[in-house]
């Protein structure tokens, strides 16, 4: 069986109100769901919306912090730890309520001046603070690194830097969340890592590069990715989290359509 796909509300379904993305991915032949910052609505009208269209969450993030002001994460920010902990208890509140099993622990951009060390240290703390609680919650904690060209100034860009903070935080609930299409803008080699890094990954995502349309636009070959991660015995699921092309219905879906698990 190919892997499981999961549709990202977040960015396949974009320009449509969010509680109505539930019912797009499930006609759209999804059973699983993920998305970003779910903290604008409430937790009985989520779960409302997965119940309604028979559908599973496996992924959301922690909260993002101002994202008017640019904001992507406060974990790495020495002044924001009362704030992050806070943030933590409020996404686990979340994640319970809507039984996702994966929470991403969204780090941060590195403010102009600052001392990358303190930074690091400060992330590591508070990752050993988020892991317990989440631990404790029957939730898995993930890092993502992001590259620099879509999400500037980010502090978590490279693979292997994100290996070894979950080293150095030593947890036991700490996993990498490895997404194809920022491993593609920024190192290559992608089923070569995810090989090499497979103990530690808990989640992959995908969209084609350049652009982050649809796999099959872009100039890496996503229908080998998904075989290579078939053979590989990959159980986990593959997150859907591109942006439709300019001008395409996001309800088409094609490459998803012909990867989709069968309904049994």
């Amino acid at each position: 069986m190919m892997p499981r796909l999961s549709a990202n509300l977040t960015t396949l379904y974009r320009d449509i109100p969010f509680l109505d993305r539930f019912a797009m991915a499930a006609r759209a032949g999804f059973r699983h769901v993920e998305f970003q910052f779910p903290y604008l609505e409430a937790k009985a009208d989520i779960r409302t919306a997965l119940d309604a269209n028979g559908l599973d969450l496996v992924l959301m993030n922690t909260p993002p912090g101002d994202r008017a002001a640019g904001e992507i994460g406060l974990a790495v920010l020495p002044d924001r730890r009362d704030e992050f902990r806070r943030s933590i208890d409020l996404a686990l509140d979340y994640a319970t309520a809507l039984g996702s099993p994966r929470l991403h622990c969204v780090a941060g951009v590195v403010p102009p001046g600052s001392d990358r060390g303190a930074l690091e240290d400060c992330f590591v703390e508070n990752l050993r603070h988020a892991a317990g609680e989440a631990y404790r919650a029957g939730v898995k904690l993930l890092v993502e690194p992001l590259n620099p060209f879509d999400t500037p100034g980010y502090f978590l860009t490279d693979v292997d830097d994100a290996v070894q903070l979950i080293e150095k935080a030593a947890t036991g609930n700490l996993f990498l969340q490895y997404d194809f299409y920022h491993q593609s803008r920024t190192r290559g080699e992608l089923v070569a890592t995810f090989d090499r890094l497979r103990p530690l990954i808990d989640h992959v995502q995908i969209a084609g590069n350049p652009g982050r349309y649809e796999p099959e636009k872009g100039e890496v070959n996503f229908d080998f990715v998904m075989a290579h991660l078939d053979a590989a015995g990959w159980e986990g699921f593959v997150g859907c989290e591109w942006t439709p092309r300019p001008g395409e219905r996001a309800a088409e879906l094609g490459w998803a359509r012909r990867h989709l698990e069968e309904t049994p």
